[in-house]
């Protein structure tokens, strides 16, 4: 009855070292779900697909008429914004859309920290 009361279950974090292999290899999907000034900024995460958090549930969703072709409900996601709030709210929400391996990175400065590298 108070379901909606319950506090959502965490996703699954993955280490940066892993998520940069992982996303070299091609074997998973990184998602950048900052905001369009922010990557102008800083740059994004190489080989990074740039969905802001306010398209993600639309640009996941396989249904949807916006749904972004470089992903897949198969493939492994991994995404990150500033701090990990944002993308913690998108692996909710690719979850919800039927993405069975979703990670939350944290942040691109985890990404950098790593090695990973960056693009302007």
């Amino acid at each position: 009855m108070f379901a909606f009361l319950k506090p959502k279950a965490k996703t699954r974090r993955i280490a940066a070292c892993d998520a940069i292999a992982q996303a070299k290899s091609g074997a998973l999907t990184l998602i950048d779900v900052r905001e369009a000034d922010e990557l102008r900024q800083t740059g994004k995460a190489k080989g990074a697909v740039h969905i802001p958090l306010a398209q993600i549930a639309a640009q996941s969703d396989p249904k949807s008429g916006h749904f972004n072709r470089k992903l897949s409900a198969e493939k492994p996601v991994a995404l990150y914004c500033a701090s990990g709030m944002r993308s913690e709210r998108a692996a909710h929400m690719l979850a919800a859309n039927g993405y069975a391996e979703v990670y939350n990175l944290g942040s691109l400065q985890d990404w950098q920290n790593a090695g990973g590298a960056i693009v302007r």
